[in-house]
């Protein structure tokens, strides 16, 4: 097949602009062949290289004593005690879920478990973070199904727990949904296996499923913008087989005790070409490959469509040559190729051979070290103006909008399509906070969770960036465990836009503050750029998921408050309305400023109901909806009533931060207000549990009304109640 000409139309179809062309002429001297126009826009699109976002990324802190690996490799890697590692990372699938929901979201969850399993963990967990537009926009019900269900059925069969996440709302999303998937695994942390290959003449090996054409310019497609075109980009949205991947899982940490390994590298975006390059350049040698030699689904492959192609549960390995014998046997065991494809080179080059042809010979380092890197112009956000006057409404027609709003309505429609119990080690389950996995044969237990507010991000980036990683600490305190570390998925819309590099800068800044103060390193991450559809973006959304450690099962806070028990909250409430979700689902209100974070505040007021765990039978942090959606909820889930004192909106619906309700029986109370007084912690009593009514100052009503409310909304909001 010969190949086409390269236009101007095609390379731009690239997404390669002008000056990048021609630096592309500048290193290797002549006009390159299609192949490798595809290996070069593989390799400096958004999605892999980071132009836009290194210069920021680098500002983040990543270290700490309990930090093993930090960003760089395909997950962070983070000490847990007892020479046992936890390895996670979070990733988005955007652009594909939009285009296919049901694929689009499986191969994100797959590509996420390939990631944590490729450095020899066993996956333990999964989150999904998602983020849709309006209920009544005509493509959101079916991206909801699609997406959802795509979760659930590679998940389920692959046989993770999917143990907690966030879904939300918002017009912003209308155009461009957001699937980001987080995976964790439990690894010997003396057994990490990482992806810089080693030695010269060593064997490149292909595992695990045949190639074929789907997904094939996947990579270039998530760097850039939607338009009417839409359509035409559906054969680059992966396909994915849930019960090949666990083959795959069982095959790898086979192979990897097996000590057949040098290196091994997940074929994620870009397929082939990144894999072999990042282990190329990371171990400073060249790659050697072969496409003869490469499994294939289909006939007739061309080099570039198996050089760019994502067919899904690939991986590409390093091979001890000496132990090559031992490793096929494995492979050909559980049923999955195993293709010696190429060969480590000493000299700095990428050399692709097919047929009797060379299809591509670039020097490998520029590829990947040497892409483009852009400091792009940015301006700060302008300060938020004035919420001004805030309309009256009732406490209990409050609730009510929240409660029958999909964002903040009960999810079991969603989680309950989750297998949440496969492995047997799940603690805690979707719908109450952080979830909590127990360490296989072991007393510890680790906890998850995933947190943003996008309208505090937009308001202000930096507070909004803070508050992301505030609530993640203290998602993670409510249930009695200490935060190690977090991973991010930072989405945004075009970076070329000021405005937006303005949101992406603000935040970075922010999240980098809230990590040092609260000791929660990011160690992995993704960054997911140009989420626009006709030049408008999505809300700025750079989700934090973030991990902790419980020393012993004993330590978990996750009772349910019982009849009689006081309700109290750690932290002033001041009454902070501005980006408030009452104002949002209300009155369609998104004004003010968003709260301010003090971070001192966040990580005394966490070591305090940490410390005093003892004396806390449940607790919640205080984030959108303020006291009033918390005590609801809380109350809700243990089937009882709740009475609060305020009756004013601002101390009921106030989203000040730093704050925790919990629930306590009277003499726990007793000691909890001396030690409070002890730790200077502002704590007081603001109701009671108990009854089957919802009191909230002098407005009250049926417990079993308001439920139904919240049970039935997210069904008849997102579907009309026929889902």
């Amino acid at each position: 097949m010969t190949d086409p000409v390269l236009t101007e139309e095609l390379i731009a179809a690239h997404g390669l602009k002008p000056d990048e062309y021609a630096r592309i002429l500048d290193i290797i001297g002549r006009e390159p062949t299609f192949t490798e126009l595809g290996i070069f826009s593989a390799m400096w699109n958004e999605h892999c290289s980071y132009k836009s976002s290194k210069k920021w990324l680098r500002t983040l802190p990543t270290s700490g004593p309990q930090v093993i690996c930090g960003p760089g490799e395909n997950a962070g890697v983070v000490d847990i005690g007892d020479g046992q590692a936890v390895i996670f990372k979070m990733e988005s699938h955007n652009h594909p879920s939009y285009i296919e929901p049901y694929q689009g979201a499986a191969t994100g969850v797959g590509g996420i478990l390939r990631d944590v399993f490729t450095m020899g963990a066993r996956p333990i967990a999964a989150m999904n973070a998602l983020s849709f537009g309006e209920p009544g926009h005509p493509k959101t019900a079916h991206l909801v199904q699609g997406v959802v269900e795509g979760v659930g059925g590679y998940g389920n069969a692959f046989g993770v727990p999917t143990v907690g996440g966030e879904v939300r709302f918002h017009a912003a999303y209308n155009g461009n949904c957001l699937v980001n998937a987080f995976a964790a695994g439990l690894a010997d942390a003396d057994k990490i296996f990482y992806s810089a290959a080693s030695g010269v003449g060593m064997p490149v090996v292909y595992l695990g499923a045949k190639t074929g054409r789907d997904g094939v310019g996947g990579a270039t497609m998530a760097s850039a913008e939607f338009d009417d075109t839409i359509e035409e980009k559906r054969p680059t949205v992966q396909v994915g087989d849930p019960f090949t991947e666990k083959r795959l899982l069982e095959a790898c940490l086979e192979l990897m005790a097996s000590g057949a390994v040098i290196s091994i590298q997940d074929m994620g975006a870009a397929g082939l070409t990144c894999s072999a390059v990042e282990m190329g350049d990371k171990g400073g040698l060249g790659i050697k490959l072969q496409l003869d030699d490469v499994p294939q689904r289909e006939a007739g492959m061309t080099a570039y469509e198996m050089m760019l192609s994502e067919s899904q549960e690939r991986m590409l390995m390093v091979l001890n040559p000496a132990l090559e014998d031992v490793a096929r046997a494995i492979f050909e065991k559980w049923d999955l190729d195993f293709a010696i494809v190429g060969e480590t080179i000493p000299e700095d080059r990428f050399l692709i051979l097919h047929g009797n042809a060379v299809k591509a010979d670039l020097p490998l380092s520029k590829l990947s070290s040497s892409a483009p890197e852009y400091d792009r112009p940015w301006v700060e956000t302008p300060a938020a103006a004035e919420l001004g006057e805030v309309p009256e409404i009732s406490a209990l027609d409050g609730l009510r909008a929240l409660i029958g709003a999909p964002s903040y309505a009960h999810k079991a429609w969603v989680w309950e399509q989750y297998d949440s119990q496969v492995m047997a080690d799940t603690l805690r389950t979707p719908g109450l906070g952080a979830g909590i996995v127990r360490v296989h044969g072991s007393e510890k237990a680790l906890a998850f969770t995933s947190d943003v507010t996008p309208r505090y991000v937009k308001a202000n980036p930096f507070e909004g960036g803070k508050q992301a990683v505030a609530e993640a600490y203290r998602n993670l305190c409510a249930v009695g465990a200490r935060p190690l570390a977090s991973t991010d998925n930072l989405n945004f819309g075009n970076p070329e836009k000021p405005e937006v590099m303005g949101q992406f800068v603000g935040a970075i800044k922010g999240i980098g503050a809230a990590c040092a103060a609260l000791d929660m390193p990011i160690v992995s991450g993704n960054v997911s750029l140009y989420n626009e559809t006709d030049g408008r973006a999505i809300l700025p959304t750079p989700t934090i998921g973030a991990v902790g450690l419980i020393d012993h099962v004993d330590e978990i806070i996750a009772g349910l408050p019982e009849d009689g028990d006081l309700a109290l909250v750690i932290g002033a409430t001041a009454g902070h309305l501005g980006q408030s979700a009452l104002l949002t689902e209300a009155f369609g209100i998104e004004g003010g400023d968003a709260p301010a974070v003090d971070l001192e505040a966040e990580r005394r007021h966490g070591e305090f109901l940490r410390a005093n765990r003892a004396l806390v039978k449940a607790a919640s942090d205080l984030s959108d909806g303020g006291l009033a959606l918390a005590a609801f909820e809380m109350a809700e889930g243990a089937g009882l009533g709740v009475t609060l004192e305020a009756g004013d909106i601002a101390t009921l619906f106030g989203e000040d931060q730093a704050r925790y309700l919990i629930a306590c029986s009277f003499d726990q109370a007793e000691a909890l207000m001396v030690a409070a007084g002890q730790a200077g912690v502002h704590l007081e009593t603001v109701g009671r549990f108990g009854g089957d009514t919802v009191r909230f100052g002098q407005e009250s009503a049926a417990l079993a009304e308001l439920s139904a409310e919240y049970r039935g909304a997210f069904a008849r909001a997102v579907f009309g109640g026929a889902a």
